[in-house]
């Protein structure tokens, strides 16, 4: 059994997004973190800070979208969706994963909220390396971890989306650009963007 805890509009997406791309059953439970006082305690005892995505699978509880998505992809191998150790490019797979959750993610909400900061005193660095990185990381390879499509685009592709189209703290770079229209051709994702909007906010 397989329980995906999930608000909205929110960092959860890409999990929605990873979760209809592996084709597995699963439950949704929606999460209010837009109430007065964000989610219910109780949600606790599942994530420890109130915040979404997380997922109980057999009694198994994994919460940050990282770790969700490495331990989903390898539980999951049928899907193809993570090069196996070994592979070429397992390095770019771990090394986009982790970075668009402890790079990408705190740049845009920095951005949004125009948090000033000295880039060197801050482990996630600046707006303008982040851009550059992505951009030549995205002319060089189709994909981000290399020549297909792997979990990780479930990632980085639901943070460049946010970022450009959502909220406007990426710029609408040509290889961003071009990136997502590879990303929105997937009907995982069209299937995703449908049944996020469908919930209530």
């Amino acid at each position: 059994m397989l329980t995906f805890y999930h608000s909205p509009q929110s960092r959860s997406f890409s999990i929605l997004w990873l979760l209809e791309e592996l084709g597995q059953p699963y439950e949704m439970k929606l999460v209010d973190i837009r109430a007065k006082d964000g989610a219910p305690e109780s949600y606790r005892s599942i994530q420890p800070h109130k915040k979404v995505p997380a997922i109980v699978h057999d009694g198994t509880v994994v919460t940050e979208r990282a770790a969700i998505c490495l331990y989903l992809a390898e539980r999951f191998p049928e899907a193809g969706l993570a090069p196996a150790i070994g592979d070429a490019d397992r390095a770019a797979f771990l090394t986009a994963l982790v970075y668009t959750d402890a790079v990408l993610d705190p740049i845009i909400a920095a951005k949004v909220h125009n948090f000033a900061y000295e880039a060197r005193g801050f482990s996630f660095g600046s707006h303008a390396d982040t851009v550059a990185n992505l951009e030549k990381r995205l002319t060089a390879h189709p994909y981000a971890a290399g020549e297909r499509f792997t979990a990780a685009d479930t990632q980085l592709g639901s943070g460049i989306h946010f970022g450009m189209n959502i909220i406007g703290a990426l710029p609408r770079l040509p290889v961003f650009e071009a990136y997502m229209e590879r990303m929105l051709a997937r009907p995982a994702l069209q299937q995703t963007i449908a049944k996020d909007d469908a919930l209530p906010v």
